[in-house]
């Protein structure tokens, strides 16, 4: 391998690495606040954030851009021992560098068309990391120069010498280790799943009516008009963690309304992610939330409010002003969306500026009887939370 190939491939290799680790860094973000936004989150279409949230931003719990940096630096130590290594290890070190590439190239192509075809989502992070793998395939493919096929039988010698090479040893059992550490520790989806699971229902239980006694109460002005339970949800309906909550919430709602007529209720208000209308927004992240939130509101006045709502979270990936307002007409009955508007959005800035008193950054944002709550609770902890608060105001619980 040349010197310039060797330059070519380390510039790309910490590149990649450099958009893994930025990636990375917004995947822990996410995870200690579901609100986040990176600097990649240009709007609806260009945004990390929609990608990462998606099933597509792991494996087995392991999260893909933590792979990737473990991959690139799998690539710089193959390039440090094409600098520094024994004469064989110099040789075969990009065909070793285009084998990762080739299985890395694999995966980019998958993660490229989940990401474009399947989720309509630009993440630019993901294509600086398409286009580094895809330089590293291209560089290290013309410059090997020998068989594919000898590949297994120089990796078998390069294997021995690096075992008699007390530097090479320590230092692929270094990588080895780390990556198996990081790994391994973590913050996943699966392990705090397995760790919830490690708890008894009552231990579960316990823990969280001590979370639940410990939380400050917010006064939100919003009359609960008699009712033992308030909920007032902040909502963007073309977030996707509004959908999610909204889907998961409706039925145990609904079996709550029913079971204890006049005893809980339930507010929306609006805090759309986009600067049409919210002046808190620093740019627009969903083009067309301004919109949905008028077209909810005028089907609420035809009385088809709920048809409507279920509409616009059904579809939230692919709203746009257009899609809104003639949904509008054909789900929420609405003839006069445009003359309406003026009037309807002043409403909609009325919920964002009472969204910025109580301090709402986040969507969706929850109170329940003044329990601030961002992101909204697991199922069973949302209903277990009804049945506490029900209790308090003392109704008899399921």
């Amino acid at each position: 391998m040349s010197t310039n190939t060797r330059r070519v491939l380390f510039l790309l290799a910490f590149i990649g690495l450099a958009s893994a680790v930025a990636s990375l860094y917004v995947h822990v973000q996410m995870l200690r606040n579901p609100g986040y936004l990176s600097f990649c989150d240009v709007n609806a279409t260009i945004s990390c954030t929609q990608v990462y949230q998606s099933r597509y931003a792991s494996l087995y719990g392991v999260p893909v851009a933590l792979l990737g940096a473990l991959w690139y630096l799998g690539v710089l130590v193959v390039l440090a021992g094409a600098q520094w290594g024994w004469p064989s290890l110099r040789e075969s070190a990009a065909g070793y560098v285009f084998v990762l590439a080739t299985f890395g190239l694999g995966f980019v192509i998958y993660m490229a068309y989940a990401s474009l075809v399947l989720l309509k989502t630009v993440c630019l992070m993901c294509l600086v990391t398409y286009v580094a793998v895809a330089g590293i395939f291209v560089v290290s493919g013309m410059r090997t120069s020998y068989p594919m096929t000898t590949i297994p039988r120089r990796l078998w010698q390069d294997m021995r010498a690096a075992i008699a090479s007390p530097a090479a040893l320590v230092l692929v059992l270094v990588f080895v280790i780390g990556a198996s550490t990081a790994v391994a520790f973590f913050p996943s989806t699966t392990s705090a799943r397995a760790a919830t699971a490690s708890q008894t229902p009552a231990d579960k239980q316990s823990e969280f009516v001590r979370f639940w006694d410990t939380q400050t109460r917010v006064q939100v002005p919003v009359s609960a008009d008699g009712a033992a339970v308030l909920i007032v949800k902040f909502s963007d309906y073309q977030c996707p963690a509004c959908a999610q909550s909204y889907l998961d919430y409706k039925s145990i709602l609904a079996r709550y309304i029913a079971q204890y007529p006049g005893a809980i209720k339930l507010v929306t208000k609006d805090y759309p992610l986009e600067t049409e209308c919210n002046s808190n927004m620093p740019r627009d992240m969903h083009p067309a939330a301004c919109e949905a939130a008028v077209a909810a509101r005028l089907a609420r006045l035809k009385g088809r409010g709920e048809a409507m709502e279920d509409w616009l979270y059904t579809n939230h990936t692919s709203l746009t002003p257009a899609s809104v307002r003639q949904a509008a007409r054909d789900v929420g009955g609405v003839t006069d969306f445009d003359a309406a508007y003026p009037a309807m959005i002043n409403q909609v800035k009325s919920d964002i500026a009472l969204a910025t008193i109580l301090g709402i950054k986040v969507t969706p944002t929850f109170f329940i009887n003044g329990v601030k709550l961002e992101g909204g609770l697991p199922l069973q902890y949302f209903e277990l939370a009804l049945q506490l608060e029900l209790k308090k105001a003392g109704k008899t619980t399921p």
